[in-house]
């Protein structure tokens, strides 16, 4: 022990001095270390960027507004215009038809359970000056949490690390409505020092378990109010032992070489984009039912869809500081989709068990940046025999920093979701092989934000809209199957946003106005939705506590909502039962320490006393009362 101590003394006195070399005299000056600052320099915010894969840059934000409190929720973003059934990871209700998001290739379908599935446009790529930390927690409604843990770090100035794992678990107030998903997240980015080379890559692992009790069976035992069925698990619902599983893995990358060695005004870039994605979605229930009509057995159902697609994007990027970027691109998309066994008719093949094929395509898009005004234009179009087509413009000025203005105009020629065109299951009626057109999509969208508010409008024209319809008239029976409208269908929406600051006081109002032009109910959205938080916001102990308090009510207006399938993962069109006129009262105080964000929130207070008519989809209530606690930590190391 004694030699410990007396090599610990000599490296203390060793490391206590340094020597400098003083340039001038040539001789030897000896410093103490305690002449060095205690602390290093603080990183300034803007060095802790998030890079989106568009290449939009935003920074690291540790402030507490009202922003952040409606993204304090399972999808951590603001879930305006999403209506959430009773528990947490179960699927939502689209109010706002507008945040539909398409694309011309065809997808893979079962899109009521791909709300918490992150795409490869939802992967961020980072740039942290040092470690950086997040960790989000959340209460939820029964046995269980809500965790979404995050890390970045740069190993040197040109290369990023992140990792990241949301996980929940909860097991619902109601019979068999458990929720377990897993979201993990792996991202690396890369360039040289002299920036000619560049790359993004990522990896995700996600998988959605639900277990799915189909719906209450009695609407009147659920509205009564009676004491014996406020224990919501008391409640006959048509499942007790049916579950859903959405799983899927991706690996992506985006990746760029300049041609020039050194970077100036005009240069060329080869770009190239992969992802490889695999995907599959399994219904199961062990005992009989006949809520899907005749089966081919009698118990132990199960329906697994697999598809896996690989997707290769080829181009070359010419740059010139007066004229813009311009890129030429070449698409490689090819998916196999699949199941483990046919569909006999009279000894003849009716449903097969594949759907596989290549699409091409090819295309240029433009990119313009000014000194107020930047936007792009793109043009794809296939090359292969499956025609599907794309034109994307958009354009954005900025007058000052509070005034930004700008418009989009999207035309797809889409190819069908993979589900429209073939599915197969133990259930009779479900079970198609279809050739549907190209659905055609033409968008206009319109967008102000101003220092007065800040307000959103768009225009659709759909033909030849896919759907899912209500197939059978009687309550106890649910055969829903794709559809295609052959008329034209037009939406119109129009969203403003304002708030009103009086000293500490705040007002946020968001109002939503839709409006469908069609022959037949196909399309149905309410005609309003809000949403309106009156707060306040002070600072306590010398500044220490910066605290925001307040009430957000939520509304929509009555209308005939989509019905939620969990044999499919979809929802389907009715026109039998309406939903909405109910009010949605939450509570919340919310404070910041440091880089501490802390929620607490009495969701839905007034569900006992302003009526029990509240759904989430016919059948499916929204939640009751609930008191809830959260926070969100970050750590800058």
């Amino acid at each position: 022990m004694k030699y410990f101590f007396a090599f610990y003394f000599l490296l203390v006195c060793s490391f206590g001095f340094s020597q400098e070399v003083n340039p001038v005299g040539k001789d030897t000056i000896r410093k103490s270390l305690r002449d060095v600052p205690k602390e290093n320099p603080k990183a300034s915010i803007d060095q802790y960027r998030i890079v989106t894969l568009e290449k939009d840059t935003t920074y690291v934000d540790t402030s507490l507004t009202i922003q952040k409190e409606y993204k304090f929720n399972y999808l951590r973003k603001d879930n305006f215009g999403l209506l959430p059934f009773n528990n947490d990871g179960q699927t939502y209700n689209t109010l706002d038809f507008g945040l539909n998001r398409q694309s011309a290739y065809p997808e893979f379908g079962f899109k009521a359970k791909h709300f918490n599935y992150a795409k490869a446009e939802d992967i961020n790529y980072y740039s942290v000056a040092t470690p950086l930390t997040e960790l989000y927690f959340k209460t939820v409604l029964e046995q269980g949490q809500s965790l979404d843990a995050f890390i970045t770090l740069n190993t040197s100035e040109n290369l990023n690390f992140s990792i990241a794992y949301k996980g929940l678990r909860s097991l619902g107030k109601y019979l068999n409505s458990l929720s377990s998903t897993g979201n993990f997240r792996f991202t690396t980015s890369y360039f040289t020092k002299n920036k000619r080379y560049a790359a993004n890559f990522h990896f995700t692992g996600q998988d959605i378990l639900n277990n799915e009790n189909g719906g209450i069976i009695k609407r009147g035992d659920f509205e009564s109010g009676d004491s014996q069925f406020t224990e919501r698990a008391r409640l006959d619902v048509y499942f007790e032992d049916a579950s859903s599983l959405l799983k899927g893995k991706r690996y992506f990358i985006d990746h760029a070489f300049r041609i020039n060695r050194n970077e100036n005004a005009n240069t060329v870039s080869l770009n190239h984009q992969f992802s490889y994605e695999t995907k599959f979605f399994e219904f199961k229930k062990k005992s009989e039912t006949d809520r899907f009509g005749d089966a081919y057995l009698i118990s132990d159902y199960r329906d697994l869809t697999k598809n896996n697609i690989m997707y290769n994007k080829l181009g070359a990027t010419f740059s010139n500081s007066l004229i813009g970027n311009f890129n030429v691109f070449v698409e490689d998309f090819q998916y196999n989709y699949f199941y483990d066994k046919y569909v006999l008719s009279n000894n003849q093949v009716s449903v097969p068990h594949a759907n596989n094929s290549k699409l091409n395509a090819a295309g240029g898009k433009y990119f313009y940046t000014g000194n107020k005004v930047n936007g792009y234009a793109l043009f794809s179009t296939s090359v292969s025999k499956q025609s599907f087509s794309t034109i994307d413009i958009s354009a954005k000025y900025e007058l000052n920093e509070k005034n930004r203005f700008s418009a989009q105009y999207l035309n797809l020629n889409k190819v069908p979701d993979l589900n429209y065109t073939l599915y197969q299951s133990d259930f009779i009626g479900y079970n198609w092989k279809n050739n549907f057109r190209n659905e055609k999509i033409s968008t206009v969208k319109l967008k102000a934000a101003t220092q007065w508010l800040t307000a959103e409008a768009q225009w659709s024209t759909l033909d030849n809209h896919l759907y899912f319809s209500d197939d059978d008239a009687s309550d106890t029976i649910v055969i829903s199957t794709p559809k295609q409208y052959n008329k034209t269908i037009n939406y119109l929406s129009v969203k403003v946003r304002k708030e009103f600051r009086l000293g500490k006081f705040g007002l946020d109002n968001t109002v939503l106005f839709q409006e469908v032009s069609q022959e037949d109910a196909v399309l149905n959205v309410p005609k309003f939705v809000t949403r309106n938080t009156v707060y306040y916001t002070d600072y306590f102990f010398k500044k220490a506590l910066y605290l925001q308090t307040g009430f957000t009510f939520q509304y929509f207006s009555k209308y005939n909502a989509n019905n939620y399938n969990p044999l499919i993962g979809e929802f389907y069109v009715q026109d039998t039962e309406k939903i909405g006129d109910f009010p949605l009262i939450d509570f919340f105080v919310n404070a910041r320490v440091r880089q501490t964000r802390i929620f607490l929130k009495a969701e839905h207070f007034n569900s006992g006393f302003t009526g029990r008519n509240y759904y989430s989809a016919p059948d499916y209530p929204y939640k009751d009362f609930v008191i809830r606690f959260g926070l969100v930590w970050n750590f800058f190391q």
